[in-house]
């Protein structure tokens, strides 16, 4: 990257790009769906986003990190928060999120639509026919 490592935006931004699982590029490489930033009118870095699934993948291995333990280990009420989570960042709308998240914390697809169903006070959520 030709831009300074310790230039003081980059070093700013830095801690996003990572829990976002992007890639911090020079900004003569950036490619046309990359984001350029800028710092006091001169581009400064380019940001190359994940694609959603690797998001998803880098969202999971950061809760691991952050509890210490394999998912699968967690105990079924930090299990349920987890879920609660990744419905809030939208982990479900990728495509087979259902089947990594329940991969993840080593239960069934069935029991992640329980525990979704769980916070929406019981509402039928079914798995889509396509799953």
């Amino acid at each position: 990257m030709s831009a300074p490592e310790d230039h003081p935006f980059v070093s700013a931004v830095k801690p996003l790009v990572d829990a976002m699982g992007g890639e911090m590029i020079a900004p003569e490489r950036a490619r046309g769906d990359d984001v350029v930033l800028s710092w006091e009118g001169r581009a400064v870095v380019a940001v190359r986003l994940p694609h959603l699934s690797d998001s998803l993948d880098h969202i999971l291995a950061d809760l691991q990190r952050r509890h210490g333990v394999p998912l699968a280990d967690l105990d079924r009420r930090t299990k349920q928060s987890v879920v609660r989570l990744l419905e809030q960042r939208g982990a479900f709308s990728v495509r087979h999120g259902v089947e990594t998240v329940a991969s993840a914390l080593g239960v069934s697809r069935f029991t992640v639509y329980n525990y979704l169903n769980r916070e929406k006070g019981g509402e039928a959520t079914k798995p889509p026919v396509n799953e």
